[in-house]
């Protein structure tokens, strides 16, 4: 008599191995794609699922170049398969936004099947923050290079024999004067930016007069005004309160008039206003000047950014004043909004809790 045949079902061998690979991958915290010898997806994790597939279609059954168009992530699956070893490759998938993946792909056998298991680590964030280094440094060194070059030229001339000239040695150093006072401004908006970045400041708050503050500013930015000829027009009333950081407030305020008489037309003005909002107390400071154009709505309150790089560096402003303000403005648990029109003005809103 025969002995009887125990070999296993190779079907549901495969298919018991399948929900064992796909409860182990599920525990990753990477995306995870396994492929058979032909590239045909066998097991996914949700993760996968999420970031690949498209209406939320299953993946499982179709062939890796149906989800993932890269002929580099395709060759290195291959070469796992082929070469029986790790391989590493990157992948960039463009759709709504870019995604960057460091892909690790390891060949293995399971129920007499050789496999090839992709992992997905996700370093978008990673990229966009290297981005974001590499322009700020490279923002940094141009706004230091302008006017360090501009001092060590007027140094050189002062010692080549123009300090001894009086019609032009004093307008020189004058010069000079206002170059380093432009990088001292810059290094220490720099260093409070990252110190608010960062969290590293504390803010105190207590009920402000905002009329009181906003007078207080207008005497410090008078000169200026006066000079450009714009009109400061205060409309607070002398009883209304913001709960606030009385320093912090006035730092973003100081910000946001300043750059209303800096960008305003000569003969204009700039008036700040008050209301309150189920709660929360809107700050409005309004110019007359050219206004904004449309597309750079979303980006003035980014780190170094400017609508005119010509008139902003003559004013003496960096991009860094209104990315201030932002983060001031959310510690604080409030937002700062801004609309405009062409040819009418520009209107910042600085939305905070009511006291």
């Amino acid at each position: 008599m025969n002995a009887p045949d125990f070999r296993p079902d190779i079907k549901q061998f495969s298919d018991e191995s399948r929900r064992m690979l796909t409860a182990l991958i599920e525990t990753v915290r990477e995306a995870v794609i396994a492929v058979d010898s032909n590239l045909r997806i066998t097991a996914v994790n949700a993760k996968a699922t999420e970031g690949f597939a498209k209406g939320h279609q299953p993946l499982t059954g179709r062939r890796l170049s149906e989800i993932i168009r890269d002929l580099d992530l395709h060759r290195a699956f291959r070469k796992a398969l082929e070469e029986n070893r790790a391989v590493t490759t990157e992948l960039e998938i463009i759709s709504n936004e870019r995604r960057f993946y460091d892909v690790t792909i390891n060949a293995v056998e399971i129920a007499g099947e050789r496999i090839a298991i992709g992992f997905f680590d996700d370093v978008t964030q990673v990229e966009r923050l290297e981005r974001v280094r590499q322009e700020f440094l490279s923002n940094i060194s141009h706004e230091l290079r302008t006017p360090l070059t501009s001092i060590i030229a007027f140094v050189e001339t002062l010692e080549d024999g123009a300090i001894d000239d009086p019609e032009n040695n004093r307008r020189f150093i004058g010069v000079i004067r206002r170059n380093a006072e432009r990088m001292h401004r810059l290094i220490s908006d720099i260093l409070e930016l990252s110190l608010i970045e960062s969290g590293n400041i504390s803010i105190e708050k207590t009920p402000v007069r905002i009329a009181a503050l906003v007078n207080d500013i207008f005497d410090t930015l008078s000169a200026k005004a006066e000079e450009r000829q714009i009109e400061l027009r205060n409309r607070i009333s002398a009883d209304d309160r913001l709960a606030a950081d009385p320093g912090r407030l006035e730092q973003m305020l100081t910000n946001l008039i300043d750059n209303a008489i800096k960008f305003n037309n000569p003969g204009g003005f700039v008036e700040v206003s008050y209301r309150s909002d189920h709660g929360r107390g809107i700050i409005s400071v309004t110019d007359s000047g050219d206004g904004i154009l449309p597309e750079h709505l979303n980006r003035i309150f980014e780190r170094f950014y400017r609508l005119d790089r010509g008139r902003a560096r003559e004013a003496g402003g960096a991009g860094l004043g209104l990315a201030i303000v932002k983060h001031l403005a959310r510690l604080h648990g409030g937002e700062i909004t801004v609309s405009s029109e062409l040819g009418k003005g520009t209107v910042f809103n600085l939305e905070l809790p009511a006291a």
